[in-house]
């Protein structure tokens, strides 16, 4: 669906605020999203060569990404086949990861290679006791992984994601990592991805954002498991009275959140990204990162100010999730309102929950359970409703 600021659309009722609070919930959400799912795990530039790995913060399910000498790019859980320890904890140029508990340690292709004393095990079976596998892929820098072995591509899960990206200015290949920005909000995960799919809340609370984009101009997008927000540069921004000078190769915001938490944020400007994923860390409360990116013509004075713009966001964010996580989470009123319009990108990503889940609109096993019912699981492109965009967290 495709739709600019000011189209007529229909509201509806939110999912259950109960969503929000319940662990039962939390539980079905890692079982069938987070299990199933693509997710960021970081960049290339975090293995230094054959030979080398990464612990991936990706979420509810530890990864490790690995690179053998024979140049494979590999996923596993990372999690020790003996008792449940996890195994990497940061990123090292080494042959073999090894357990910190008690010393397993396996090859980069996930075998294990050596378990001290288990020669006294008569039943022990080391080919049998390996890492288990995940899978992986590249988009140009950045690294994906799905819990699930068997998942379909990589390729496939982005659809036209990447090819639109490039449409609207952006060459991934040709930037360079600047820094990671860790983050916590005491929201639940979802209150924080839906602030971040509307700006209905831009004008009052965020000055410095609606400075830099035009957000009454704003286009949306959603298809299958992307939504997108289109802005382009606020006047104020182009002479010198916004808070970064948005005159550069980039000529138009671009925000996007891939299902089911991929932040991809692009500003006017000089070449720039701010990439990372969102995951629960319990019932009402979440944490992420973003990976920052610039091109070889944003000098640091431009990317300072992008980082003071983006903290300030993030401050004012932080406290308006943690608001609506208090006030949805009281008990007594069972649901809000989804604006018609405004906030439709909100409307598609709770259309991928019930179908994900496997619910109804109230809570119950909806008849389509196991199935990727709806528009934002079957990849069709739907009109929908206008509302804007905002950087960062």
């Amino acid at each position: 669906m495709t739709a600019t600021t000011g189209a007529q659309a229909a509201g509806r009722a939110t999912v259950p605020w109960s969503w929000y609070a319940d662990p039962s919930i939390l539980g079905l959400e890692r079982e069938r999203i987070f299990r199933r799912a693509w997710q960021y795990a970081g960049h290339l530039g975090e293995l230094q060569g054959p030979g080398s790995y990464f612990a991936s913060a990706t979420g509810p399910v530890p990864i490790v990404i690995t690179l053998d000498d024979d140049g494979i790019l590999r996923g596993f859980l990372n999690v020790c086949r003996h008792r449940g320890a996890i195994v990497a904890t940061d990123a090292r140029r080494r042959g073999t990861l090894q357990c910190p508990y008690h010393a397993w340690t396996y090859d980069l292709d996930g075998c294990l290679r050596a378990a001290p004393r288990s020669g006294e095990d008569c039943a022990f079976d080391a080919t049998r006791l390996g890492l288990v596998p995940v899978s992986v892929g590249t988009w140009g820098p950045f690294v994906f992984a799905n819990p699930d072995p068997a998942a379909d591509s990589l390729t496939d899960a982005l659809g036209d994601l990447p090819g639109v990206v490039a449409a609207h200015g952006l060459d991934i290949d040709a930037l360079r990592i600047n820094r990671r920005v860790h983050y916590e909000l005491r929201s639940n995960w979802k209150i924080g991805l839906e602030n971040y799919l509307e700006c209905y809340h831009c004008p009052v609370n965020h000055p410095g954002l609606v400075d830099v984009i035009d957000e009454r101009r704003l286009r949306l997008v959603a298809e299958g498991l992307r939504t997108s927000q289109f802005a382009p540069v606020h006047p104020r921004s182009l002479d010198g009275r916004g808070p970064i000078d948005a005159r550069g190769e980039v000529a138009c915001a671009q925000n996007h959140l891939w299902f089911p938490t991929l932040k991809f944020n692009v500003l006017p400007g000089h070449p720039n990204l701010s990439i990372g994923p969102l995951w629960p860390t319990g019932p009402e409360t979440c944490a992420g990162y973003l990976d920052y990116w610039f091109g070889d013509s944003a000098d640091d004075e431009w990317i300072d100010a992008v980082f003071a713009l983006d903290g300030q966001i993030g401050a004012e964010d932080e406290a308006l999730v943690a608001a609506a996580q208090r006030g949805s989470s009281t008990g007594i009123i069972e649901r809000g309102w989804v604006l018609g319009g405004a906030e439709a990108l909100i409307a598609h990503f709770q259309d991928y929950l019930r179908d994900r889940l496997g619910l109804d609109g109230r809570g119950h096993m909806s008849s389509r359970t196991g199935t990727a019912a709806g528009s934002a699981s079957t990849g069709q492109t739907q009109a929908i409703a206008p509302s804007t965009e905002h950087h960062g967290s």
